[in-house]
């Protein structure tokens, strides 16, 4: 179902209209507003499962964005399962794909962070060729950061504890953060760590994962 709020028709008059028809999975296409939260919320309360998006940061976020729009701490907690935290990021083309030694800078990336082993002496990079038009790059990945909302995380949310304090103590669990799951795929060859750098620059700036 298209929405057109020129003509009334909104995500949350379209939701309501899908609930009327008694679905087992709803799909929305991006959560904007108190009204339609509400309503996705409720949805899930009464046995659906409902999937949509939010513009966060991270996976953590999406939880206090939720609380930001209105929404009751106890609702968001008791129907909330899992956020998952995506990016897109190039794929190093394989035509012109080749090893080469990191620089201490780019070691310090894998030494300095407690959770990620650097075990591999080497990286890859593309170095550019008619197939990929120089950039080194062809094709792209996504990297990921999945929160399970589980028995720990709900008591959080009702107290409405910041989402910064939720991603540590996941990741204090072992979920990966979106960098982690980036170096991960750089140290497998899949892409570059400087294309993981340049995808999550903003989110990061101030502390490493």
């Amino acid at each position: 179902m298209y929405v057109n709020p020129k003509i009334g028709l909104t995500f949350a008059s379209g939701l309501r209209s899908i609930l009327r028809q008694d679905p087992d999975m709803i799909m929305v296409g991006e959560i904007r507003d108190i009204e339609t939260a509400e309503i996705a919320i409720q949805a899930s309360l009464t046995g659906h499962l409902v999937l949509s998006t939010l513009h966060t940061n991270d996976a953590a976020s999406a939880i206090t964005r939720l609380l930001d729009m209105g929404v009751e701490p106890f609702l968001v907690a008791s129907s909330l399962i899992g956020v998952l935290a995506q990016r897109l990021v190039r794929i190093i083309c394989p035509y012109c794909k080749e090893s080469y030694e990191p620089s201490d800078a780019e070691k310090s990336y894998f030494l300095n962070s407690s959770l990620i082993t650097y075990h591999s002496s080497l990286l890859y990079r593309g170095k550019g060729c008619e197939r990929c038009k120089g950039r080194g790059y062809l094709g792209r990945t996504g990297i990921f950061e999945l929160l399970i909302i589980d028995n720990e995380i709900r008591p959080m949310i009702t107290d409405r504890i910041d989402a910064q304090s939720i991603k540590n103590f996941a990741m204090s669990k072992g979920i990966k953060s979106l960098r982690m799951d980036g170096i991960s795929k750089a140290c497998a060859g899949i892409t570059t760590l400087e294309e993981v750098l340049r995808v999550t620059q903003k989110d990061y700036a101030n502390f490493f994962v």
